[in-house]
């Protein structure tokens, strides 16, 4: 038994000597170069990327001379996070939230609408066999590659001629537009769900409306997320599109913050409003604007990474 013991141990030395003499191995001088670049790049991207981010966070605790004079990484008080807080919602009567629920109904709103035409456009395209197919699918991929302010000037004339401009719709229906969400889920559907399993519910009798509501749908859940969340994203930032076609209390917290930023005496010396806006409310303003995209993210990252890594693999 000793001797078995003692084999076990002589291959098991074998066995994990070339890893252990490889991971012992000293790096040559090209390879010690090659790691101090890499790491002075991941450091340079972290310092451009980080940095400003902890700076945002940091300077809604501040007032306006602490922002400009004191370390910009040095905490502030609360009580100044208090009173920027103040002084942002009592700005122009608490315009503020009304920015943000405009922002939140022109996004929901064009989610939803892109969400019911997407998924099944994306089913159809990829699944479906009907006249004009190829070419649907080719339209969608060009469309998808114009550039969204190559689209302003029609839309706004279309709108325009039924009299919408100036409405929540004339910001809502260019929202629901949409040709990269049919294009994620034509991917998702042709190449992660099995047809074996459409064709199964079929022979038992399921109508094809029925098939992609009880089996499709479920099994796009992750697409679905995905799609929803570039939506989402993209239509809460977006600040020309609704520039252009809404104004006064209608606009999205992102046109709002371009108002804001007018009544900030550094960036428009000349203003002449009673009410000036300094630049730790300004940073709050912006900190407060980006938060519901952060959340939504934590929220749904599982589905997120789950609906971009299905489609890799044949279903």
């Amino acid at each position: 038994m000793t001797d078995t013991v003692h084999s076990r141990n002589v291959e098991h030395q074998d066995t994990a000597h070339p890893v252990t003499k490889a991971l012992a191995r000293k790096l040559t001088p090209g390879e010690w170069i090659m790691r101090i670049v890499l790491g002075a790049v991941i450091a340079s991207f972290v310092v451009f990327f980080l940095l400003p981010i902890v700076w945002l966070l940091l300077a809604g605790t501040k007032d306006a001379r602490s922002l400009l004079l004191e370390n910009p990484m040095s905490f502030g008080s609360f009580e100044q996070l208090a009173a920027n807080w103040e002084q942002l919602f009592s700005f122009q009567n608490g315009i503020f939230l009304t920015w943000i629920g405009n922002s939140a109904l022109y996004s929901f709103g064009a989610l939803v609408i892109t969400l019911i035409v997407s998924v099944p456009a994306g089913y159809a395209l990829a699944l479906g066999n009907f006249p004009g197919r190829k070419a649907l699918l080719l339209v969608t991929l060009i469309v998808m590659l114009i550039p969204n302010t190559a689209l302003v000037l029609p839309i706004f004339l279309e709108l325009s001629a039924v009299k919408l401009i100036g409405s929540p719709l004339a910001v809502i229906l260019p929202f629901s537009f949409f040709p990269f969400g049919v294009y994620l889920t034509y991917i998702y559907f042709s190449t992660a769900v099995s047809r074996d399993l459409l064709d199964a519910a079929r022979i038992d009798g399921a109508s094809e409306l029925r098939v992609f509501a009880q089996v499709a749908m479920p099994l796009a859940a992750p697409v679905i997320a995905l799609v929803g969340f570039f939506s989402f994203t993209g239509n809460w930032n977006n600040y020309f599109l609704p520039f252009l076609m809404v104004g006064g209390k209608n606009v999205p917290v992102q046109v709002g913050l371009a108002n804001l930023l007018s009544n900030v005496p550094q960036f428009n010396p000349t203003t002449a409003t009673s009410i000036v806006i300094e630049l730790p409310t300004l940073a709050l303003a912006t900190l407060l604007s980006v938060a519901p995209i952060v959340i939504i993210f934590l929220f749904s990252q599982r589905f997120l990474v789950s609906g971009m890594t299905a489609g890799g693999t044949k279903g």
